[in-house]
């Protein structure tokens, strides 16, 4: 089966909400019509309402880069659901390796927010992948299981096609190391393997499988010609216009 291949834009802490506005009308003049290809944009909690109003009514959906699992309540500094479908945010970032490393989210305390994300009609994109010593362990599928298994725990199997997974080798993040097109290949393929076992082969061959360890127009052709790379979940290349559209042509191209 054929995958509508996506393309998501992380933005990080980058880009305040006026710097937000040009780069998200950029890519809204440019690939604002696109059907060949879904794009999401996740830019800063601060710049999602301006972002939100330029990309209403394209084929640009707004994302963003995490939430909380509850409701509401005394959880200073934190943003919930709702607050994100109130801006009308369609996909959340969950469990990026960011998140993992630096604020100790573990895949119990990821997997609260995928649930609570599904409950509130938001997509979760969930990020997964080895660190470069579990890599050298030679543990690099025993990581990925663990967070696939757990982060996807209560799901349904009618909630199951609107999650997304980005394998995302934490090594090549940022680093400019890129997986080779074999590893990364290898993963997705692993990935899909797992997914077929928790939820069946037809609901697995819908969900798509974006990779996420410094992609760039040069190398994701390749990437994005493997038979289970459905997309990429884009760092740096997704800051400046010129080479994230370039990413959505290649996806374009390869479908």
């Amino acid at each position: 089966m054929i995958r509508k291949k996506l393309i998501a834009g992380n933005w990080k802490m980058n880009k305040t909400a006026t710097e937000a506005a040009p780069l998200a009308q950029e890519i809204v003049a440019a690939a604002g019509r696109n059907t060949d290809v879904d794009i999401v944009v996740c830019p800063p909690f601060t710049a999602l309402e301006t972002v939100g109003k330029i990309v209403d009514g394209s084929s640009v959906k707004l994302g963003a880069q995490n939430m909380h699992h509850e409701a509401s309540g005394a959880y200073t500094g934190e943003i919930s659901a709702a607050m994100l479908r109130d801006l009308f945010a369609s996909y959340v970032l969950l469990g990026h390796s960011e998140r993992r490393s630096y604020f100790g989210e573990t895949d119990a305390f990821i997997n609260k927010k995928v649930t609570a994300s599904l409950k509130n009609q938001l997509k979760p994109i969930l990020c997964v992948g080895e660190t470069l010593a579990e890599r050298e362990a030679g543990t690099t599928l025993k990581v990925v299981q663990t967070q696939v298994e757990v982060g996807l725990e209560g799901v349904s199997n009618d909630d199951i096609t609107n999650v997304v997974i980005a394998y995302e080798p934490v090594w090549a993040i940022g680093t400019g190391k890129v997986a080779t097109t074999e590893q990364a290949q290898e993963v997705h393929a692993f990935i899909r393997e797992l997914l077929t076992k928790l939820y069946g082969e037809a609901l697995a061959q819908k969900i798509r499988i974006l990779y996420g360890g410094s992609m760039k127009p040069a190398n994701a052709p390749e990437l994005l010609a493997q038979k289970d790379i459905d997309g990429g979940l884009i760092g740096g290349a997704a800051l400046e216009s010129r080479s994230f559209l370039e990413l959505i042509n290649a996806a374009a191209a390869a479908k």
